[in-house]
């Protein structure tokens, strides 16, 4: 599991009991599915394969975040019912539903469950800050921050080529929303990324980390 993910943080007989009681309404979401996480639904779930997009409109603004493998959604309904997000997968997902009542009674009983949301969602909170808020760094670090981002939660590697890296789901105006940038300045980023620094390739809604040591240097470099 990712680290800081829900999952990864979570001991493996909270696990069990998760997978005993809702295990088998584990299903999977085609492309563009989007999951009911309206006012109405009453449940959380568990992201166990696959990536999803969420997008809230605080005050009209559209604010859009990547989701992936261990993460716990919905985690607003776990304080109040109604809360909704806009939840809708790029790739095919595999995601398990649970009850917000029955959780809720988990979570009061296994503290150490209780501390690993807690600690979930403050990593999530702190690799928000260094994904989406960093705008005084340029195009290519963040364009780039967020592919690492997304090759660590969301990303597939084959036998053939182990080191590499593959992205399914997002398009580029799911990279501009989230990063709050143009159009323009994303293509322009990616086109460095993949042409002058040869660190990735990509296709429609796939991209493919091929240098993750070196796309991680330029991320990073001051």
């Amino acid at each position: 599991m990712p680290d800081g993910s829900f999952l990864r943080h979570l001991p493996t007989d909270v696990w069990q009991l998760l997978v005993r009681d809702w295990g088998s309404d584990a299903r999977v979401h085609q492309r563009g599915e989007k999951l009911p996480l309206g006012r109405d639904d009453r449940h959380v779930y568990i992201v166990l394969g696959g990536c999803v997009l969420q997008e809230r409109f605080p005050l009209g603004t559209k604010i859009a975040r990547f989701r992936g493998v261990g993460q716990l959604l919905g985690e607003a309904k776990l304080i109040d019912p109604e809360a909704s997000v806009g939840t809708v997968c790029l790739t095919t997902t595999w995601i398990m539903p649970c009850p917000v009542p029955r959780m809720n009674v988990l979570l009061n009983q296994h503290l150490d469950a209780r501390l690993a949301l807690l600690r979930s969602l403050e990593h999530r909170n702190r690799s928000d800050e260094m994904i989406y808020g960093t705008a005084t760094r340029t195009p290519i670090q963040r364009v780039g921050g967020l592919l690492l981002h997304l090759a660590a939660v969301s990303g597939t590697r084959s036998t053939a080529e182990p080191d590499h890296h593959t992205i399914l789901g997002p398009t580029q105006r799911d990279i501009a929303d989230a990063l709050l940038m143009g159009m323009s300045t994303v293509e322009n980023a990616l086109r460095a990324l993949r042409d002058t620094h040869n660190v990735i390739t990509s296709t429609y809604r796939q991209f493919v980390v091929t240098d993750l040591p070196s796309l991680r240097r330029i991320v990073t470099a001051s």
